[in-house]
């Protein structure tokens, strides 16, 4: 698959929304054997991005790497989660649109500040790559991780076991907060690493990052490289209502911010945490009328 054709020929390109939160939602089982517990109500979310307007879809296998799997003492293999995730979005894409593989963050911290090294970052999404891959993704996203080195182990995999598309997303703080993750990387030392390492394209996810908030981060971007910038911000900041992380703010409201993000310089759009169908068809509509 070749992205550069694809934004040549649709200029802005739309991703879908939350699958986590959207899966909460409906009662379906959140946790790493999703895929296999409740296939139908994955199969299903992915169908409703696809009638939504999405251009591509994610897979749902955001925590499916190894050392995740391993800390949630999952009960199946992570050959059998991912390739469940990859039949269920290939099915519902039915050849009409590309699939990306979703490599999220181990949750666990490199040496010094952990106990993980580089290299066995590096075989654990070695192993996911590969699995992806063989099982018929057409690219594969790199999201919501703060750690630059991380990152790097992840585009590592991704270029040497895979010949296939690569898309870096980070998770920042605001502009205002100094635009930074967690783990203290800058957008331009991000944009750096993403041309060095091969990724065709850079940008943002989740975060603090509601879309206006975004569209600050995407400005950055835009200084610091000439790669196409993706942008997918969570449903406004998560707040805490009878004990569970809500966001709440309306798929309309949603749209208009990403408003922000297209005029800044993003040309691939979707959404994070909270988004929902009814999100990403608001935002269909925005870009079909900016045209």
């Amino acid at each position: 698959m070749d992205l550069t054709r694809l934004l040549d020929e649709k200029k802005i390109l739309l991703f879908d929304g939350a699958i986590g939160t959207e899966l909460h939602a409906r009662g379906g089982d959140t946790g790493v054997g999703s895929n296999l517990i409740n296939p139908q109500t994955v199969l299903a979310i992915h169908r409703d991005y696809v009638s939504a307007g999405s251009d591509m879809l994610i897979t749902n296998t955001f925590i499916l790497n190894r050392i995740s799997m391993e800390k949630r003492k999952a009960a199946v293999t992570v050959g059998e989660a991912n390739r469940a995730a990859v039949r269920l979005a290939v099915e519902a894409a039915a050849g009409e649109r590309p699939v990306f593989g979703d490599l999220g963050p181990t949750g666990e911290l490199l040496e010094p500040y952990g106990s993980f090294s580089e290299d066995q970052f590096y075989e654990c999404y070695g192993e996911q790559v590969s699995i992806l891959t063989e099982e018929g993704v057409d690219g594969l996203i790199i999201e919501t991780i703060s750690d630059l080195r991380e990152a790097i182990c992840a585009l590592k995999a991704c270029r040497e076991n895979s010949n296939l598309p690569v898309i870096l997303s980070l998770a920042y703080s605001s502009a205002k907060k100094g635009g930074r993750t967690i783990m203290g990387a800058t957008v331009a030392e991000t944009a750096e690493v993403a041309e060095k390492y091969g990724a065709a394209a850079v940008g943002a996810n989740c975060g603090d990052l509601d879309p206006a908030g975004m569209a600050e981060i995407v400005a950055l971007y835009k200084k610091s490289t000439a790669l196409p910038v993706i942008a997918q911000p969570n449903a406004g900041k998560p707040k805490l209502a009878d004990g569970n992380t809500v966001f709440d703010m309306k798929p309309e409201e949603f749209a208009e911010g990403m408003v922000g993000c297209l005029a800044a310089g993003a040309v691939i759009v979707g959404g994070c945490c909270g988004t929902t169908p009814a999100h990403i068809e608001a935002l269909r509509r925005i870009i079909e009328a900016s045209g």
